[in-house]
């Protein structure tokens, strides 16, 4: 169904029409964990009306107990009817922003706030702003009972297939469930490593594309365990293997032309992209805080992976940080691979994106491309090259993020305070720990 076209009336006729007994009202709290009040369809018009209240104190990072209802606001166009059975009828949902009691957008909301960059790329002129998305997970089995094992399972590696690929049907089930939700599925393949799957899904606007990537993770995870496995979008989940990113492939429009296309440039990219370009670069170590949210993230993020450690470009290796993809006309689009599936998308959309219009506003050039593998490079030949380093932790990168201006503006004083609140009590919460390698090196020894 045309997306354009579900309105309130329509939403009525297939409730009745299909038998739907309850409604998910989903959204995303700051540290992009997918949140939901489920009520009755006896509740639908109170819901379609923007009546529908909910304690905002009890979510992550949204507002304090004095200050707690909140509303719902649903987004008819993510109308869909959940394809698998349950016993109690049908369940469908609808993706909610945000809203103040007094009827103004919270800005506490990651949708919310997304929208707000989108609004300020229109007022540059462009019209759109595109993600595919490529998000990679793990699938560990389940004991008798039902708890998560280490046990992987399978031994498969990239594009391996059954019975080296035990993954096969759990991901062909996945792909089937995602086409009946309308997904426009691209591919799916085994991963590097063992137990590690990929699902690409086609482009779409922001908004869509980030609102796909949740529907994806609850999708993934809800099959997995009818195939008695775990689905996990942790970075690394275990030592000595290649960890999950989600490589984001971004490109901006104007109406139907993609802004980003030059035919008579080498590499077939406009002035646009080359700024847009530079604006990533230059706000890269302050941007990973949001795009590698999590400890655990920059465990990924070191040599020896394929996970990308330097700052810089290519239009044709994999090892820099942006890549330029072969596919060129519409299709031309920047390939940023830091980003991991622990992010907010709409928190990792905003920013990427004022980081790109700034470099459109500034006219920013990039430094040429690096066309060589940058892990045989030694430290002192990338410093002559200018390639620096990502941050190596979470405790770094959020320094790097309370250095940028325009990230954090493009947060919002409410999101910043909130999620850097949130990280360093994490990080403090790693420092206080203690590992098994620790204990291993130092037990014995000293």
């Amino acid at each position: 169904m045309d997306k354009s076209k579900i309105n309130a009336t329509v939403i009525k006729r297939i409730v009745e029409k299909e038998n739907v007994r309850f409604l998910r009202l989903m959204f995303t709290d700051i540290s992009g964990t997918i949140k939901n009040v489920e009520v009755p369809i006896s509740q639908l018009d109170k819901v379609l009306d923007n009546k529908l209240m909910f304690d905002g104190s009890s979510i992550e990072g949204f507002v304090r107990i004095e200050e707690s209802d909140m509303y719902l606001y649903p987004d008819l166009a993510t109308w869909l009817i959940f394809p698998w059975e349950n016993e109690y009828g049908k369940v469908a949902r609808l993706i909610c922003d945000i809203y103040n009691p007094d009827g103004t957008p919270f800005a506490g909301d990651p949708r919310g706030n997304l929208k707000r960059s989108l609004a300020k790329m229109k007022k540059l002129g462009f019209t759109a702003f595109n993600l595919g998305p490529e998000p990679e997970f793990f699938l560990f089995k389940l004991d008798d009972n039902n708890n998560i094992t280490l046990n992987l399972n399978d031994a498969g590696g990239y594009f391996d297939l059954s019975p080296t690929d035990s993954g096969e049907n759990c991901r062909r089930d996945i792909v089937l469930e995602l086409e009946k939700l309308n997904f426009e599925v691209e591919a799916s393949h085994h991963e590097v490593a063992f137990g590690q799957h990929e699902i690409d899904f086609k482009y779409a606007d922001a908004i869509e594309a980030c609102d796909n990537i949740q529907t994806f993770k609850l999708v993934v995870k809800t099959i997995a365990r009818k195939h008695g496995l775990h689905a996990t979008f942790m970075p690394k989940p275990l030592f000595g293997i290649n960890g999950s990113g989600m490589h984001c492939n971004m490109s901006l429009f104007q109406e139907d032309k993609n802004a980003f296309y030059d035919e008579n440039d080498e590499l077939q990219l406009s002035d646009t992209a080359y700024h847009f370009l530079a604006g990533l670069l230059n706000h890269a170590r302050a941007f990973t805080a949001i795009c590698n949210p999590t400890v655990n993230s920059y465990k990924r993020l070191i040599p020896g992976y394929e996970a990308p450690v330097y700052i810089a470009w290519s239009g044709r290796n994999r090892s820099p940080l942006i890549r330029v993809p072969e596919s060129k006309g519409a299709s031309t689009r920047l390939e940023l691979r830091s980003v991991d599936p622990t992010a907010n998308p709409y928190l990792a959309l905003s920013v990427l994106l004022q980081a790109g219009l700034d470099g459109i506003e500034k006219q920013l050039t990039p430094p040429a491309a690096v066309d060589r593998n940058i892990y045989h490079m030694n430290a002192k030949d990338r410093a002559n090259n200018g390639i620096h380093d990502l941050p190596s932790t979470l405790h770094n990168a959020l320094k790097e993020l309370d250095e940028d201006d325009l990230l954090k503006s493009a947060l919002g004083k409410h999101i910043y305070t909130s999620f850097v609140e949130a990280k360093k009590q994490e990080w403090a919460a790693f420092q206080e720990s203690v590992s098994e390698w620790e204990k291993e090196q130092y037990l014995e020894l000293f």
